[in-house]
């Protein structure tokens, strides 16, 4: 760096000649807005998989041996890359869009004027203004600062905020929590301390998500099969007297259907379309598995200021208690000492706009663990505006009135001079009530029927609030909320953790909590069980956001609250979370009705392998895989491909429950193991043996073929359960096509099926129909065993 660099005046920052030389010598904070892959990326990594290595394979084995029709299969690994790539190339535009929207962006000061900047834009040596609930970008020197607390509790896990004077470093990552002031930046880009933070904390991922884990789980078990099956089949098509080409098409058409191929597909697009879904609402999802998690949720902590009510308010009056003082002057003068007023002094200052011009000693700004602010004017005493509660004794009128005032909605602060100058240790000492000052806040239109939906959906609503219990239950009240009159005063709150799980259990309405209080209770709940979302937009939310399962921030809110919360509602609205509770679970419950489809498929086909190469090891006649590659291909088509895609994107407004393994393979196990043995034993009976001509060796498979299509039809009628019309004419058109297969002669050349033999159709039918029987049988009897209601799937 060179000396000129050093030398920058914090009264008028950098000048514009001085920015353009730092961005010409790469000195500015080039760190991505966001850690999303790039579409080279996305692109590699939904060609370049191990199913597409898998079916590229076989796919070349096929037309090697010139049967190309039989390469239908192959146009999965089209499908599967095409599909994904545009899918998440969508929902990376979706996010990196939203993301430029909802970013941080810091106050710099250049050739003395103070401007708005993109955090990328900041360069070094730039002097950064920062106030309450201003995350710091960069890293920095402090220059100046009046009662700064920064916390920094996102880099060292100590929850109480340091109070920072000129020459202290700061840190990107923390946030300020009072004050104000203002840094010389000293390392930007990859050399901050946040820059990792940033990346890590916004990343397109689905780390920690209990669907894929299980998938990846599922797909673990299923590769142990595949090893000795797959052996298995390619032993017994090359052993026996076939002709090589032949015996390859028996090999391929045994090996693909092992493969759940769609799965990761159908998972990857419900995720990214959820993402884009929930971008047409201004929902900014910051993590994948947030829209997985708030489908787990069962308790809501909502704040009040910001989330039920709006940020904006209005003084509604000045009760003067003291008629000696003019409390108006008081009020402007303290209004503008404030650099950064909060939204009751920016009410305040509408009502009393004409400041005095006191000269100002000293100024205390309001912070959420004091719950008053203060300033020391030289000529006209010591001032402090706050919590009547906090600043008054138990046994004060004032306070009572404070107080009954408070219970109806309103927010009363109370204007009082102090014994004490406000920045003494002990401040503010002694108050003497000068005013009681009542302000509205307006409530969300959209509260009342987003609490009534969470009710609906059984999920609990608490709302955890800074400020007065009764005021904050005179609100709970005002929409509607079970159990609100009984509010609880956090400073009663028990200190035990086990105690205060229960009181928060137990309780609906929490009001004077403090930040540490947040996170205590969030972490409380959660240790009864809970799956805890938390909203909020204030400093006073960000270590409950983010030691809760979801975080949730108000695009409006501060700075610190977005980076740390997975979900930001950029629209500022409260209604919108339903939406993305709602999203959530249709992710959650489709994936789970498409996963039976893919997994029945992949039972039946591992069993049915083995169940025609063993007669061959024990010295019978190696019978032939009873399909070619195109039988599997038009089975996948109809009975699993596009009812698995329409089914994905379906409305599911079931809660998501854990055990998502143990259900899916409840189905698929006894379902495949049926389907098997039914298309076994149908190919048995109908299969001529060595020497047989085309025709019988064809109408033997075909028999064989639609036995399976009819059970894997059945299953998915199970799936499509409760019916609705677009699922029975989802499944009509399936069955209907599939028969249609078996009639056309144009498919019967295609596809070499030849449906003509009555006797062996009749088998068929028979094989079906027994088969689902045991189908059925089997899951209504594993329901009652569990003590279960026998619905094969979540309702939608």
């Amino acid at each position: 760096m060179s000396a000129e660099q050093t030398m920058v005046a914090p009264e008028t920052g950098l000048t514009a000649a001085e920015v353009a030389q730092r961005v010409a010598d790469g000195q500015t904070n080039d760190v991505p807005t966001r850690a999303s892959r790039s579409v080279w990326d996305i692109v590699r990594a939904n060609v370049f998989t191990r199913i597409n290595a898998i079916f590229g394979v076989l796919f070349l084995i096929i037309m090697s041996t010139g049967y190309f029709l039989d390469g239908l299969f192959g146009g999965l690994i089209v499908a599967n890359s095409v599909i994904g790539v545009i899918q998440e190339v969508r929902a990376k535009r979706t996010l990196d869009r939203l993301a430029i929207v909802g970013q941080t962006k810091p106050r710099v000061l250049r050739d003395g004027v103070s401007k708005e900047v993109a955090p990328n834009e900041v360069v070094l040596d730039d002097v950064i203004e920062i106030g309450a609930g201003d995350q710091i970008v960069v890293d920095g020197e402090l220059l100046h600062g009046e009662a700064l607390e920064i916390d920094e509790s996102l880099l060292t896990g100590e929850s109480d905020p340091v109070v920072a004077g000129p020459g202290d470093p700061v840190l990107s990552g923390s946030f300020v929590v009072a004050g104000g002031g203002a840094y010389r930046a000293t390392k930007v880009g990859r050399e901050a301390y946040a820059a990792k933070l940033a990346e890590e904390a916004s990343k397109f991922t689905l780390v920690d998500s209990e669907l894929r884990n299980g998938i990846n789980k599922i797909l673990k078990f299923i590769t142990y099969l595949l090893i000795p099956a797959g052996a298995l089949s390619i032993y017994n098509q090359l052993s026996g007297d076939q002709a090589l080409p032949e015996a390859l098409r028996g090999m391929v058409a045994a090996l693909v259907p092992m493969v759940p191929e769609g799965l990761i597909l159908i998972t990857a697009i419900a995720f990214a379309v959820g993402v884009t879904r929930l971008g047409k609402r201004q929902c900014l999802v910051n993590e994948l598995p947030a829209i997985e998690g708030l489908a787990r949720v069962d308790v809501v902590c909502a704040d009040k200021t910001g989330t039920l009510t709006e940020n904006a308010m209005r003084l509604a009056e000045t009760r003067v208690l003291d008629s000696g003082e003019s409390v108006s002057d008081v009020l402007a003068a303290l209004v503008a000492a404030e650099s950064r007023p909060n939204a009751s002094l920016l009410a305040i200052a509408e009502a009393h706009p004409d400041d005095p011009g006191w000269d100002i000693a000293d100024v205390v700004p309001f912070s959420s663990a004091r719950k008053w602010s203060g300033v020391s004017f030289t000529d006209n005493g010591d001032w402090v505006l706050g919590a009547p509660d906090v600043l008054l004794p138990a046994d004060s009128p004032q306070r009572t009135d404070a107080e009954q005032i408070g219970a109806t909605g309103l927010r009363v602060l109370l204007l009082g001079r102090c014994a004490l100058p406000v920045s003494a240790p002990d401040a503010p000492g002694e108050v003497t009530p000068v005013a009681l000052v009542v302000l509205e806040q307006k409530v969300r239109p959209d509260a009342k029927s987003t609490l009534e939906y969470f009710a609906e959906q059984n999920v609990t609503v608490k709302v955890i609030s800074g400020d007065n219990a009764l005021s904050v239950s005179a609100v709970a009240c005002s929409l509607g909320l079970p159990n609100a009159r009984d509010a609880v005063d956090a400073r009663t709150l028990p200190t035990d953790p086990g105690q205060l799980a229960e009181t928060v259990a137990a309780g609906t309405v929490f009001g004077r909590v403090t930040p540490a209080q947040k996170r205590a209770m969030v972490g409380g709940l959660q240790s009864k069980g809970h799956t805890v979302a938390m909203t909020g937009d204030g400093v006073n939310d960000v270590l409950a956001l983010k030691d809760a399962d979801i975080g949730v921030a108000m695009g409006a809110g501060s700075p610190a609250t977005r980076a740390v919360a997975q979900i930001v509602l950029l629209d500022n609205k409260f209604a919108t979370l339903p939406h993305v509770v709602a999203e959530g679970r249709r992710v959650i419950g489709n994936i789970e009705r498409v996963a039976n489809l893919f997994l029945t498929k992949t039972v039946y086909s591992v069993l049915l392998a083995l169940l025609v190469g063993i007669p061959g090891l024990i010295g019978f006649d190696a019978l032939p895989y009873p399909f070619l590659p195109r039988h599997v291909t038009i089975t996948g088509w109809f009975t699993i491909g596009l009812p698995a895609f329409v089914l994905s994107l379906a409305p599911n407004n079931e809660r998501a429950r854990s055990g998502f393994v143990a259900r899916v393979m409840r189905m698929a196990i006894p379902a495949g193991v049926v389907i098997s043995v039914a298309c076994f034993v149908s190919y048995v009976l109908t299969y001529p043996g060595a020497g047989a001509s085309q025709t019988q060796v064809v109408q033997a498979s075909t028999t064989a073929l639609i036995t399976v299509i009819a059970l894997a039809l059945w299953v998915l009628a199970m799936v499509a359960r409760p019916y609705t019309w677009w699922k029975v004419t989802l499944v009509v058109v399936m069955a209907a096509a599939s028969a249609l297969m078996f009639l056309l002669p144009l498919t019967q050349r295609l596809f070499l099926l030849d449906p003509s033999n009555g006797a062996y159709t009749g088998i068929a039918v028979a094989c079906a129909g027994v088969g689902v029987v045991l189908i059925e049988a089997s899951w209504w009897i594993g329901a009652r065993l569990r003590g279960e209601k026998p619905a094969p799937l979540p309702e939608n």
